[in-house]
């Protein structure tokens, strides 16, 4: 296959980031506390959007800022909220944002988890710009013992909100299930936006034996862990929840540099390009995949031409191997044909069942191949969760 190299990440990026963010709006995250919202509500940690700063933008309680920002404490203790996570999961890492908070970031950091898959359910509504817990709310909060739950991250130093020093990695190590975080900020202040990275974990004891499961959707624990070129979207956005709300919601590649000066079509329409771009997704569960839908929404001038999809069955350790080879070619898995080369449409649901899927068995691993460039909004993969005797695999190392 012709392709460029993965760019290799900056040093200071973790590996983490490849994983899906658990915690945002757009995945279901909610806060359902916080101890004060007085210059900015805590809901904004959430947003799926980067912080923006507008100098002129001022409220009735103070300067307007992209985040959560409490009021300077003059009563004993401190601030903080719980967030319910979108997608319960295996967590593995944070990064606490603290962009614009330059003189009114918080100081200190920690976080901690639980698994709640019965805990009472409340959520803060509506602008909470201005207000502050009322005493029902912290006796309802109560209930959920957060002040013993298990510390993620230690009381930490905060970085201030400039461009060099705004995010606050935290890698961790923490192998079980989190439906719910506690952020704690020491006594006060603002942060722009809490991300949580990790990894769906659904209980697939509770799917019956014969439904059909998008089986590399987010919340069904799919992940990706690998790709050719992310310029302006990462892949991970095409296995979120719903359709894309812009093209920011889906994957897209630059233009490749070896497009072909004139460009030409075979007998079927598709380009004869030499170049194109991929992504791999490791399933939530192993399975047999029977239906794929292929959602170029948005997507109107800058469509791949192209595309097919290749599956493979890994064990946890061919995994490792293939990761630390970058999915190679030279070193790469025995990729089958699950969809062959499609010719695709602009801002269109492509949906492929019956005899355009190809019968590749229970599957692990699926690899989009787009030619020979362009962007695409969302991808699913319809099939029958199945036992196999493959350990799956729990971690990925960095790409």
């Amino acid at each position: 296959m012709s392709s460029r190299p993965v760019p290799k990440e900056a040093s200071s990026q973790p590996h983490f980031l490849q994983f899906n963010n658990l915690a945002c709006e757009t995945a279901g995250g909610k806060v359902i506390f916080a101890t004060d919202e007085w210059f900015a509500p805590a809901r904004n940690l959430l947003k799926r959007d980067p912080p923006e700063f507008i100098a002129t933008s001022f409220t009735e309680f103070g300067k307007w800022m992209d985040g959560w920002e409490t009021r300077r404490k003059r009563i004993p203790g401190h601030d903080w909220s719980i967030v319910r996570l979108g997608v319960p999961g295996i967590i593995h890492g944070f990064d606490v944002d603290t962009s614009f908070f330059t003189g009114n970031y918080a100081p200190y950091v920690s976080i901690q988890a639980a698994c709640l898959d019965h805990a009472p359910c409340f959520s803060l509504d509506g602008d909470r710009t201005g207000m502050a817990a009322s005493p029902s709310q912290f006796e309802a909060v109560a209930q959920l013992n957060s002040d013993g739950w298990e510390e993620l991250v230690p009381v930490t130093v905060l970085k201030p909100g400039y461009s060099d020093s705004c995010h606050n990695y935290f890698s961790i190590t923490f192998p079980q299930r989190v439906t719910h975080i506690r952020l704690n900020i020491y006594p006060d202040g603002g942060i722009a936006r809490l991300k949580v990275y990790g990894i769906g974990n659904k209980d697939w004891s509770t799917v019956p034996g014969k439904d059909q499961v998008d089986l590399v959707a987010l919340v069904n624990g799919g992940v990706c862990v690998g790709y050719s070129e992310a310029h302006y979207g990462h892949p991970r956005n095409m296995i979120g929840l719903g359709r894309a709300d812009n093209m920011g919601d889906g994957w897209e590649t630059a233009r490749r540099l070896d497009r072909p000066k004139i460009l030409k079509v075979d007998k079927k329409g598709i380009l004869q390009v030499p170049g194109c771009e991929w992504a791999v997704f490791r399933l939530g569960h192993p399975g047999v995949i029977s239906r794929i839908e292929l959602d170029t929404n948005h997507f109107k001038g800058n469509f791949p031409d192209s595309c097919r999809i290749e599956a493979c069955n890994l064990t946890q350790d061919e995994e490792r191997t293939f990761l630390l080879n970058q999915w190679s070619s030279d070193n790469s898995p025995n990729w089958r044909i699950l969809l062959s080369p499609q010719k695709l449409k602009p801002h269109h649901r492509h949906f492929y069942s019956g005899e355009s899927v190809m019968g590749c068995g229970p599957v692990t691993h699926v690899r989009l191949v787009i030619a020979p460039d362009g962007g695409f909004s969302r991808i699913r993969l319809w099939g029958q969760p199945v036992s196999t005797n493959l350990t799956r695999p729990q971690q990925t190392s960095k790409l």
